[in-house]
């Protein structure tokens, strides 16, 4: 089995996540041997964000690298796992809430699908970039 990064690039849908890992040189994230979950947003997730967020944030690697730990959470984190708690702590230091209503959601994305596995964790893909709010307004 590949790890997450291997993992992610031969998804196919994530090339932005993967262009923000590899700017904010957090790559290594991804190939640690773990166990770690990642919330995966989509290139269609990202393309939901405002004009500019993307070219913004690379111009500011300590925004950008808070932002995409905020997608990592420690330990391997299955679906059955996150049907059965309400918030999971991230590896930037804050909490994601974890919820059921009308689908498994963590914040405010709709986990599109579970429990892809690497060697060195797993993936959620979710349809929407979580923000971590208060390291953002820094």
């Amino acid at each position: 089995m590949a790890d997450l990064l291997e993992t992610a690039t031969q998804a196919g849908s994530f090339t932005q996540l993967l262009s923000a890992l590899e700017a904010a040189n957090l790559n290594d994230v991804l190939r640690n041997p773990g166990p770690i979950t990642v919330l995966a947003p989509t290139d269609e997730a990202f393309a939901k964000l405002p004009e500019g967020t993307i070219d913004g944030l690379l111009q500011e690697p300590l925004k950008l690298k808070r932002l995409l730990t905020y997608h990592v959470i420690s330990g391997d984190v299955r679906s059955d796992d996150l049907a059965q708690i309400d918030e999971a702590p991230t590896m930037e230091g804050s909490i994601v809430a974890v919820g059921q209503e009308g689908g498994l959601r963590v914040n405010d994305a709709n986990v599109l699908k579970t429990d892809i596995l690497a060697d060195n964790g797993v993936i959620h893909v979710i349809d929407t970039v979580l923000m971590p709010t208060l390291a953002m307004a820094e």
